[in-house]
Order: C-alpha cells, then structure tokens, then sequence
C-alpha cells in the first residue's frame, strides 16, 4: 500500500506539486545547515526583543485620526498634565485641628514623592487655615458653600473621607526617555500606593493608577500565559502521540516563532500593548496546529514503511500547499484587525499575522533536524483509545452519507435559534471590570464609588474670549447648574436621579471663596489669567487655560460620574451632557461649540468601536479567506463551503453571549476574525484530503479516508489548541479571559463544523466539486 499522490495546490495534483516536492527535497537534506541558521535567528530574536516596550497611554489605544482624541489632545494642552491619582483615606475627626494637621501632613508627604507636580486637598483651601469642628456646626456661610463645593472632589459626604489629588509630572515627548520614564511613572505609583497603605483605609485609584495595575498585570502574563498555552497543549499532544520527541518538535517551533516575532516588532519599533499578552498564546497555537498534520501524516507513512527521509519528505510534499494556505487564511483573519481603529486590536493584527509568518518559517527550518536526529523516540505513537476514535469517525462518516438533509436542517435550526441572541449583545464600558472583583484596582474604585461618589472623571471644555467678563462666567455656571439638574437615570425605583455625582466650574469656585462679591469675580480671573505658569493659583490653572496651539481660551467644567454602571446607562449620561453643552455653546461660524471629553467618555467610545469593528474585520476576513481558497482551490463553490462551518460556531457563540447578557469586552471584539482564521486551516486539510481521494473514487470513500487522515489530525491539534487557549482563562485581566474561553469554544465548535456541517455540504456537492457540474 502506497501513500496518495502529492498534490500541487490545495485542490488536484498539478504543476505546482513538483514544487512542492523540489522544497520539501531541499528542507530534508539541508536540515543541519536549516537548524544552525534557526538557532542563530532565535538568538538575535532573542537580543532583539529587549527593545520591545509597553505602550501605556490612554491615547494610544486610537488611531490617531480618531475624531474622539482632538479634544482630550486640547484639554491636556490647555489645561496641562491630565494624568491624576485620587488619594483617599479615613478619619473620623477630619473637620477637627488634628484631622487637618494630619491631613495636610498627608498632602506633604505624597507631594514629595518624585513624580508628584502638585497636590490638592481640603488642606490647600481657607478651611485648611479656619478650623471648621462640625461638631458645632458650621457655623459661617462661606464654610458651608465651600465644603459643599469640595464634597465628592477631596472631601466625602459622610464628612470623614478624605482625598488628595494627586497631579503627576507629564510624560516626556522624547522617545529616548520613555522608557525611563515609564519606569519612574511606575514607581510614584506604587510609592504612592505604599504611603496610602499605612493609613486607615488608605488606597489610591485612578487612570494612572489603573493603567499601572493593568500593564504591570499584562506583562506578568505575557510569557507565563504563553508558557501555560504551551506546556497544556503540550500535554495533549503527549497524551495524542505518546512521543517526547514530537512533543519537543512543536515546541521547539514555537519558541523559534514567538522569539523572531518579538525581535522583528521591536526592530520595527512596535509596542506591545493592552491584548498584546495574547500574543504568545496565538503563536503557540497555530505553530502547535500546523505541526499536529504533519505529524500524523509522518506517522501514516512510517506505518506505511516508508523510510524516516522518505516518510517526512512525502509528508512536506502532501501537505506543502494546505499548510501555505492554512497560514494564508491565518495572515488574512488576523491582519483584518488592522482595519480597526482602535490601537491596540490594530496593533495586534500585525503582531499575530507575523507570528503566523513566523511559524510557516520555523516549520521548515527547525521540523526536519528534530524529526530525523537520532533514532531515540523516532516514530509518534499511536493515542490510547484511537482505535475507538477510528471506529467513531467511520460511524459518524456512515451517518452523514445517509442522513444529510436531517443533519443539516438540525444543524440550522440550532444556528438559528442561538444567533437570535445577537440582537442582545452590550458592550461593557466600565473599565474595572476588565479586572477581577478581588483585585486590588476593583477594592480601590469601590471604595471611591461609595465613600466620594463617582470615580468616572471627565470634563466639558467651553470656549471664552478674554477678557472674561461677568457674562461668560453667568452663562458657565447656568451650563453647570443645568448639568445637576437635568442630567438623570432610572432610580432603584425607576424615578430620575441626579447621574453627576459632580460638576464644578470656575464660577462654583468663585461663588465659594470668602469675601467675594459677584460682580468682581471676573476682574479675579483675568487678573490671574494674565499670570503665568505656576505663579496661577491651582484653581485657576484646572478650570482656566489657553491652548498653546491656537491661543484660544478655554473654560472647563469637571464632572463626576459612577464609573462602575451599565453601559446603557453611561451612554445615556454622555448622550445627555453633549446634548445639554451642546444647546448652550452651538457651534458658530467665529467660534468653536463645546466640547465633551476625558477618560470616562474615552472608554465608552473605545467599547463602541470595538464593538463596530468586529463586523468590519470579520467582512474582510471573511472575504478576505473566501478569495484565497476560491483561487487555491480552483472553485468558489468549495470556498464558499469552507467557510460555513467555521462561521457558524463564531454566531452561534455570540449569540449565546446575547441570551446569557454577557457583555462584550476587548477581548470578545476580536474572537470573530480571529477565530475564522485559526479554525478554517482545519477545512483546507479537510478539503484538501477529500479531493485527493475522491478523484479515486465515490464520495463516501473520499469522506472516510479525509476523516480517518485531516479529520484524525484536526481532533488532536483542535483539543490541544482549545486546552492551550484555556491558559489564558487564569489571567487576571479580563478580556484575556473572555478570548481564552471564547476562542477555546468557537474552536471546538470549528471542529463539530468541520467534522459534521462540512462533510454534509462535501457529501451535497460531490458530483459539482468531482466534475464541475453535477452531470460530470
């Protein structure tokens, strides 16, 4: 008995397989010199990467033409560095002389750690002179109105909160200093976190603070999460084949891919960013996937008795095309990502489509040295229970054959019904929740949440022209009083609440300094105005400005909002605010209309946008994959096929995410494209196995051989592959987890799509396929 043909493309034999044969030829005679040259590029790969860095900015997560940064760009020229962290701790004897005494040690302390430009708490204001003890009350009118001002900012309501805000030096623009100043930016933070520690319920939260807890959190995953995908599917493979020497095998092109990935990203100057810690895991299983075919097809032949050589060079020359395309349509689905306009899913395309790049490049250069060194452990062996399995495939062939139309209407009537809970998708805009509730980050923001109100921080920036007369300073503080008014959701009894837990301008300011008439406040502002740099009084600086790039004057209004809350609801808070700015600064043809932005709008647009994006890179994809196979495979027809049992477990997933109301996060944005291009490298060994043999012979045949041969080998590298992903389900961020669990069910389901829904369609559209028209 012989082994098949070798094919040339992924359809018949042709030209293309003496091609084949010619690079197999050459990669199994010049394995030596294959190997050493692997082992240098992994060692440069290896040197290489120590450049590689984390981009840790807010801003980097959007393309730069994104609408959205032009005003968050403006408020942090005009109003200087926007990066604060919110110090808060307990005492109940705040408003008393040993409660500010300790509050304004507090405020010193943090103020000198390096880092820190400036702080701001109660002890910074007149109160911090006239001790206020509430136990008598407050007794003055300008203590009253202050302290209101100041409530759910540096002071809780309950009266014993405290809080210093802490404004951080900005981030150099030299990119020669950036990663020295990333590590100091890390360092006050946790300095920061250490002095807050040893006081009475002392934490810190904030953008700084939780973009340092994220990527600090990232990169322990990064190569933990990547060695965890490995030594899992690892197991399985062991377990599949028995053999040490082809569990070292894949491996081994693992770590030659991901190595030469990061040193060629760092060489071109990319950084990893938020998804990047998925890199390593994404290398790990399509390297995995595209070794488990040819070591079951090495292992077919050897039982064949075929020769070592022989057997891994019929193997290289049989599956050259399938395995070129497979990491084709891998190139396609992950490089969709680029289409989208959020930074880091962006980024991640290109750093996954050149890993897959990678991995067709390990394959040949490290595979034929470790197949054929040595005789020690030479041949895979076979799984225990395989011959169940055997006997499984070619029962599951019989029912197919006899029962298509049943099958394939069950199979629809499922998809139906599960894809029916797409239409109840949300996207989760609350960014704690990309951390696991123990998490310190999460602890932190709660007690924020319930102690100062609101943690979700943003602001309204309002053109002014100076000098600012008592006009423009009325017409701010009716925005501002609209604002709490008007801008409302649902109660615990369904009737409007107040959704701004703050809003302050520099007319609230004002209104609560001491011995401040009205009509002289504006005189008070430009007076200050007209100073310069850090002689501004603190307030002035925060809620007046000019823009360095144009020289216009702006005002600014700081709000406060939950951040932990539905993203309905927060949606409808923003929706609300633009609305309401927009009403009472409308763009004019002499001057700019009002503008809504900070971190808190930031978030809840990146959510949208990735929520819009994963239909725009699963197109592309999709047709993306749909091209290649049709040219590949010399038929539309098959590549349409190709494509519906792999897009079929991807809806059936999301929609079951609708009717459970799991909220899409970062993570599941990505799973559509990225999961059409892992799983459809199964259907083109599938495919590629089922032509071979049916141009031998009857369509049930064809369908047996290519279960027993790529159906055998996608079952072995779909479970290590699925079992690899699950690594990524013990992070500690959470979009990670959503992707691990996420791609490990839209891979198994590929498989059942490929074992069941692809076979039924083949079985259908034989006489088409065999002869190109169903009378052939």
């Amino acid at each position: 008995m012989s082994a098949p043909p070798p094919t040339g493309d992924l359809a018949q034999p042709s030209r293309g397989s003496s091609f084949a044969s010619r690079v197999a030829t050459l990669l199994v005679g010049r394995r030596m010199q294959l190997v050493v040259l692997a082992a240098l590029l992994t060692g440069l790969g290896v040197w290489q990467s120590r450049r590689l860095e984390f981009s840790k900015s807010i801003d980097a997560m959007f393309d730069r033409s994104d609408p959205a940064l032009v005003p968050y760009a403006r408020m942090t020229r005009t109003f200087g560095s926007n990066e604060a962290v919110l110090a808060a701790y307990d005492d109940p004897e705040l408003f008393t002389t040993a409660g500010i005494r300790r509050l304004r040690g507090v405020a010193a302390e943090l103020a000198g750690v390096p880092g820190v430009a400036s702080t701001t708490s109660l002890a910074s204001t007149p109160l911090g002179e006239s001790i206020v003890d509430l136990d008598r009350g407050l007794t003055s009118g300008w203590a009253r109105r202050l302290v209101s001002l100041l409530e759910g900012y540096v002071v809780g309501p309950d009266h014993r909160t405290a809080a210093v805000v802490c404004v951080l030096e900005p981030l150099p623009t030299s990119t020669a200093t950036q990663r020295e100043q990333a590590v100091s930016r890390a360092g006050t933070i946790d300095e920061l976190r250490t002095r807050m520690a040893a006081l009475p319920a002392g934490t810190i939260a904030g953008e700084p603070a939780m973009l340092r807890d994220g990527f600090d959190m990232l990169q322990r995953d990064g190569n933990l999460l990547g060695t965890g995908s490995g030594l899992l599917a690892g197991g399985v493979l062991l377990l599949c084949f028995r053999s040490l020497r082809w569990l070292v095998v894949p491996l081994a092109v693992v770590l030659f891919a991901l190595w030469t990935t990061r040193g060629l990203l760092a060489a071109a100057g990319l950084k990893l960013t938020m998804v990047s810690t998925m890199l390593s895991a994404m290398v790990t299983v399509v390297g995995i996937g595209t070794v488990t075919h040819v070591i079951v097809e090495f292992r077919r032949l050897r039982g064949l008795g075929h020769a070592p050589d022989d057997a891994l060079r019929t193997a290289f020359t049989t599956l050259f095309w399938p395995v070129a395309g497979a990491i084709a349509t891998d190139v396609i689905g992950f490089g969709s990502l680029v289409a989208s306009a959020v930074g880091p899913v962006h980024d991640f395309g290109i750093m996954t489509s050149v890993g897959a790049v990678m991995v067709l490049v390990a394959a040949g250069l490290v595979v034929p040295f470790l197949a054929l060194a040595g005789r020690f452990d030479a041949d895979p062996q076979m799984a225990w229970g395989e011959g169940t399995l055997e006997r499984g495939l070619q029962a599951l062939v019989r029912r197919i054959v006899s029962h298509p139309l049943p099958i394939l209407a069950a199979v629809t009537a499922l998809t139906v019904a599960c894809t029916a809970g797409m239409s109840r998708l949300t996207v989760e805009t609350d960014f704690t929740k990309n951390f696991r509730e123990s998490s310190p980050t999460v602890k932190a923001y709660d007690m924020v949440e319930a102690r100062l109100g609101g943690a979700g921080v943003w602001d309204v920036l309002v053109p002014a022209v100076e000098p600012i007369d008592d006009d423009q300073l009325d017409a701010i503080d009716h925005l501002a009083d609209r604002l709490r008014k008007e801008v409302a959701i649902p109660g615990p009894d369904g009737t409007p609440a107040p959704a701004l837990t703050k809003v302050m301008s520099i007319a609230d300011v004002l209104s609560a300094a001491p011995l401040l008439p009205r009509k002289g406040q504006a005189l008070i502002v430009n007076a200050m105005l007209r100073q310069e740099g850090n002689d501004q009084p603190a307030f002035v600086r925060s809620l007046v400005g000019r823009d360095p790039r144009d020289g216009g004057t702006w005002l600014r209004v700081m709000l406060r909002a939950r951040e932990r809350q539905p993203a309905a609801a927060k949606q409808s808070i923003i929706d609300q605010v633009r609305r309401i700015a927009t009403e009472e600064y409308p763009t004019a043809a002499t001057r700019p209309g009002a503008e809504v932005t900070g971190f808190f709008v930031l978030l809840a647009q990146l959510v949208d946008r990735l929520l819009a994006d994963q239909w725009l890179t699963f197109l592309i994809a999709a047709v993306g994959i749909f091209v290649l196979l049709a040219v590949a495979f010399r038929s539309p027809l098959v590549a349409a096929i190709a494509l519906v049992p792999n897009g079929l477990p991807i809806f059936v997933v999301l929609g079951l995410l609708g009717w459970i109301g799991e909220p899409i996060n970062m993570g599941t944005a990505m799973i559509a494209a990225v999961s059409m291009g892992l799983s459809v490298d199964s259907s083109i060994h599938y495919i590629a196995a089922f032509r071979r043999r049916l141009a031998e012979g009857t369509h049930a045949a064809a369908l047996e051989a290519a279960h027993q041969t790529a159906g055998r080998a996608m079952i072995f590298s779909t479970l290590a592959l699925a079992i690899g992903f699950l690594a990524l389900t013990t992070s500690g961020f959470m979009p990670t987890v959503s992707f691990g669990w996420l791609s490990a069910l839209t891979l198994l389901g590929g498989l059942a799509g490929n074992l069941v829904v692809l076979p039924v369609l083949l079985a259908l559209a034989a006489p088409w396929i065999r002869g190109g028209s169903p009378t052939a």
